[in-house]
Formats: structure tokens, sequence, C-alpha cells
């Protein structure tokens, strides 16, 4: 199901005000973008990744989830996607960790980052981009946001600008800045 703009906030901000019908109309028009957010991290990933994380078993928990959440004034579509990446991320790496104590060792394929200023970034174990992620959280908590609504949500830099209160510029900026910050971080005693 198709939505259309604005569709998504007016549901948003109907469920905050206690419509419990709104979170039935919102529920169709989301289900297919959370899925696709899903599909996109999985997408990204090594074969062992893709074939652990079906989307539909993510969205599902992702929904679980934001249902749950009562503590969020849900403020537009663009707010609502960066939660959903947030909870996605975490339903991820809590999956990834199961499944590596479980494997007790052994070679696990890694995560892909994409790249930085046209130069492949290192493939990572997901946990160490997790915590790098954290780290980067304590550093710079935009630049934290702003790759985590890209690479978790998959939104654009216009609708990043939207969620963060920035200008896209300053998004397309601070992505760079996060980008090379990460590759530092992730290749530091690589060459040892």
């Amino acid at each position: 199901m198709k939505e259309t703009p604005g569709e998504i906030t007016n549901l948003l901000l109907a469920w905050n005000n206690g419509d419990e019908s709104a979170l039935n109309r919102l529920i169709p028009l989301v289900y297919d973008e959370l899925r696709k957010i899903a599909r996109q991290f999985a997408n990204r990933q090594c074969t062992q990744l893709k074939n652990a994380f079906q989307p539909t078993v993510i969205v599902h928990e992702a929904y679980t989830r934001l249902v749950d959440e009562e503590r969020v004034e849900w403020r537009n579509r663009a707010h609502f996607y960066g939660i959903a990446g947030r909870t996605i991320r975490r339903i991820i790496v809590d999956e990834y960790r199961k499944m590596k104590a479980n494997k007790r060792g052994g070679d696990w394929e890694q995560v892909s980052l994409g790249e930085v200023d046209g130069a492949a970034l290192p493939r990572v174990d997901l946990l160490a981009l997790n915590a790098a992620l954290e780290m980067l959280e304590t550093w710079d908590e935009r630049k934290f946001r702003i790759t985590e609504l890209r690479f978790f949500s998959g939104l654009t830099n216009r609708e990043i600008a939207e969620v963060i209160g920035a200008s896209e510029k300053t998004v397309e900026r601070e992505w760079r800045s996060a980008k090379a910050w990460l590759y530092r971080e992730l290749t530091r005693g690589a060459a040892l």
C-alpha cells in the first residue's frame, strides 16, 4: 500500500493523541517500508547474515517494540522511520550476538559499510561496528544519528535533515566526517 504525503505524520499524531484506530490504519502504510529497511540492511551483508536475518521476522519484532513504546512523542514520518531504524539495529545486533555465541567462534563473514570518498570501507564484524557506533554516539551524537539513520533506516539526506533539524548540506558534511571517523576507528591497528 502506497502512503500519501503527510498521511503517516497525521496518523502518528492521531495515535499520540490516543486514537487507537490510527494505529490500525498506520501499520499497513509503514509495513512495506519497514520491510524495505530491513531488506536493504540484509542485502548489504554477507550470505550468512542475509540468510539469518529474514526481513519479515525483523519487521514483526520491530513492530512489536514500536507499538509497545509509550514514551515516544511521534513528530512525523521521518522521525518514525528513524526510531524504527534504531530498533531494527538493536534487533539485528542482539540476534547476531546470539548467533555468534551459539557458533562459539569460527569464521563469521563481515558486514559492509560502503565507501568513503570512493574508497571501499573495510568489512567489519557487526559487533565491532556496533561498538564503534556506541563510541561515535558519545563523541558526537549528531554524527551518530546521521550514521544510524543512513545505514540502518535508509533515510535520504533530506529526510535525515528533517529528523535532526539541520540542513541537507550539514547532513552531507557530517556524514562524510562520520564515515571518515568510522574508517579510522575500525581500521585502527589493522596494519599491525
